[in-house]
């Protein structure tokens, strides 16, 4: 932005005209550096009569927007040597298992690598029982209706796949009901109307089109594409191009999945106000910039830790920016002397080019030029406020991290966006905020399968699972990642779990899979892949603020276990409530039930009474009936009783969960054990040297 003038600018009324239009699709811009795509379309299952004119329309496509196509039903194209030809691969209306074990495995690599993919339609009819693969897809296939028109509901009109489409996108095809809602774990383009067909199964909720990245790579699925007619009718045609165009890399997008953000525009101008010349027509729900300088501003409502998210285009060498913290005023030079612009300018100095805080900070320009559309295609920003600390995020990537000092500013307050001056044309579209509140306290429970990367591991749909999938193919080496997670005031994890196998430990990082483990918490066999149980450990050194949060995967063998969700706890909120169990699956029983000062506790057949029902606090006490394990007398020695006994704040009534599943009293430094390693009833637990044995290890609920 070049600096508002001081003197009072004339009012003027925006141009809010708002005009219902469906925008044509267009071709991608020719500027797309030469790349190659590989096409492949093997069925081992229904065989699709559109798959020669699908690839057909695919090389079209190529010879107009320069990549090459080379089309294939040959699986021995599958090698690590011929895929890294292609910097993306199509699956078109494939079916039934197409690859073997050594052409999934270099498949696998290449995505790894930074490759790319699109499955059109059927793709999703294909490979069942590759894991990798179905977290690449996105999901499952589970049935599908006749042929017939419905109305498609364009989520996301900044991707390339879905910016030139209307709002409603009407048009004939088969519709394919999935197995899982890919909602978690991609950002949703498009979903289905279920109102304007018949034979819709998934709740009013429906994705249809999506995008994600994948261990390095990028993954674009449209479940449109069955019929011969898709592959003529242009919109089609440019949603696959732009498919191609985001999984080879020519385009950019903001792929992460995204839920619970409110809508501040999206046609709909109710709340906002114009502050000085000039304003923004409103058509196709699109703002669009004329004359100024001013400032159309969201004034319903101010905002103090929130993510706002908008999508933006320029036209060529335009100017123009969005404002935060800024009190309310029909001057829009208030928002320049008391708060922050996050620029948007193809050229300038780097404080004041696209992804600066406009003369405060220069935005990363290796990063922000990694992340970048050109003029003339959509980006998305995402402006996250937490206090007085903003992080800028273009179309997914982290491009800005700046902190307000100045106690006559704030990022807090009202938001905006500029129209710079006649000749600086700059289009908005889909503002929507999601506001985070205070300090977060109590807990936050995060799906496991909903991670932003990950290497190894995959969704697993599974019976008793809260939201119907685990994180499953857990091997050592694994590890999953979660973005922008609030982690203050959080002291320990907690996960639900289950596994048939070998077991393994689960280790808490920040900023990388390297980076330093906050905690570790075993988890061993559980009874079964259908037998779920909770395991928690105590977190140090946890850094405060929204962080990156990794969880990484060790042991021995493979298949170790499987993760429903995990519980981030703040303060001294108990991990949970319920049975502590240890040998042979029997819980640590409170003999008799009584509660007097000194009871036994004893290992016992588990029986859901309240002598079996504990809560544990992390890293400190351990209650049931009212009263607290303790070690008799405070002792040291092995074979210490463990009692229970009125709390009192002692050293002997502090239990620490530990990597290795012991409960160890940090003031003896020694375990609770069960006597003799007899899974007897009755048979009484007290204090041992720590060995890591069967008969010290415990699940906390």
């Amino acid at each position: 932005m070049r600096r508002l003038l001081r003197p009072v600018l004339g009012a003027a009324t925006a141009v809010l005209a708002a005009v219902a239009c469906t925008v044509p699709a267009t071709p991608a811009a020719a500027a797309d550096a030469p790349y190659d795509v590989l096409v492949f379309s093997r069925t081992a299952g229904f065989r699709h009569d559109s798959i020669a004119v699908g690839a057909q329309a695919i090389r079209d496509l190529g010879a107009a927007n320069n990549f090459t196509v080379t089309a294939t039903e040959d699986a021995t194209a599958f090698t690590t040597a011929n895929l890294a030809r292609y910097e993306a691969v199509v699956f078109l209306n494939t079916t039934g298992d197409v690859l073997d074990p050594t052409q999934q495995t270099a498949f696998e690599s290449y995505i790894t690598g930074g490759g790319g993919f699109v499955g059109v339609h059927s793709a999703a009819d294909t490979e069942y029982d590759w894991p990798f693969y179905g977290n690449l897809v996105g999901a499952w296939f589970a049935s599908h209706p006749a042929i017939q028109q419905a109305n498609v509901t364009v989520e996301d009109r900044a991707q390339a796949a879905t910016a030139h489409l209307p709002q409603t996108w009407t048009r004939t095809d088969e519709w394919y009901n999935y197995r899982t809602n890919a909602r978690s774990t991609a950002h949703v383009l498009a979903s289905l109307d279920e109102s304007s067909y018949s034979g819709g199964s998934m709740g009013g909720d429906h994705p249809h089109a999506w995008c994600k990245t994948v261990s390095g790579g990028r993954s674009f699925y449209t479940g449109g594409g069955h019929t011969q007619a898709s592959y003529a009718d242009p919109a089609f045609r440019a949603h696959l191009l732009g498919g191609i165009r985001y999984a080879a890399g020519r385009t950019r997008a903001d792929c992460r999945p995204e839920t619970g953000y409110t809508t501040l525009y999206n046609g709909s101008t109710t709340g906002w106000s114009q502050a000085g010349p000039g304003g923004f027509t409103n058509t196709d729900a699109t703002l669009s910039s004329v004359g100024g300088m001013g400032l159309f501003w969201y004034s319903a409502k101010q905002f103090t830790n929130y993510s706002l998210k908008l999508d933006w285009k320029l036209a060529g060498d335009d100017n123009s920016g969005v404002f935060i913290g800024f009190p309310p005023s029909t001057d829009p030079n208030s928002a320049v002397d008391n708060g922050y612009e996050v620029q948007i300018d193809a050229t300038d100095t780097a404080d004041r080019t696209t992804g600066a805080v406009y003369t405060f900070k220069s935005a990363d320009i290796a990063a922000r030029d990694a992340a970048l559309n050109p003029p003339g295609e959509w980006n998305t920003y995402e402006l996250l406020v937490e206090g007085e600390r903003l992080q800028v995020f273009l179309n997914g990537r982290k491009i800005n991290d700046f902190t307000n000092t100045n106690p006559a500013r704030s990022l807090a307050g009202h938001i905006g966006i500029q129209n710079h001056g006649t000749g600086d044309d700059v289009s908005f579209r889909n503002v929507r905020i999601k506001e985070l509140g205070t300090t977060p306290t109590g807990s936050t429970t995060v799906q496991a399968e909903s991670y932003t990367t990950a290497s190894g591991v995959s969704p697993y749909t599974k019976a008793g699972a809260n939201g119907g999938q685990t994180l499953g193919y857990i091997d050592p080496g694994d590890w999953s990642a979660y973005q922008g997670v609030d982690l203050t005031g959080v002291t320990s994890f907690k996960a639900r779990v289950v596994s048939g196998g070998p077991g393994g430990t689960v280790q808490v990082r920040t900023g990388s899979t390297t980076g330093t483990i906050l905690g570790s918490v075993a988890v061993p066999n559980t009874g079964g892949w259908t037998t779920y149980a909770d395991v928690s450990t105590g977190l140090s050194g946890v850094p405060a603020g929204t962080r990156d949060l990794y969880l990484t995967y060790t042991g021995a063998g493979s298949g170790l276990f499987d993760i429903d969700d995990f519980t981030l706890v703040r303060g001294t909120t108990p991990t949970g409530t319920g049975p502590i169990k240890g040998l042979a699956g029997k819980c640590l029983d409170v003999r008799n039930a009584a509660t007097a000062d000194g009871t036994q506790v004893q290992l016992y057949t588990c029986n859901g009474s309240g002598a079996q029902t504990w809560t544990v606090t992390p890293n400190a006490t351990v209650k049931a009936l009212g009263k607290c394990l303790d070690v008799s007398g405070g002792g040291s020695a092995d074979g210490t009783k463990i009692q229970l006994w009125t709390c009192n704040g002692t050293g002997a009534q502090n239990w620490s969960a530990q990597a290795d599943g012991t409960l160890r009293n940090p003031q003896s430094g020694k375990c609770l054990d069960v006597a003799g390693n007899n899974s007897a009833d009755g048979t009484p637990v007290h204090l041992w040297t720590c060995t890591a044995a069967a008969n010290q290890k415990w699940i906390l609920p």
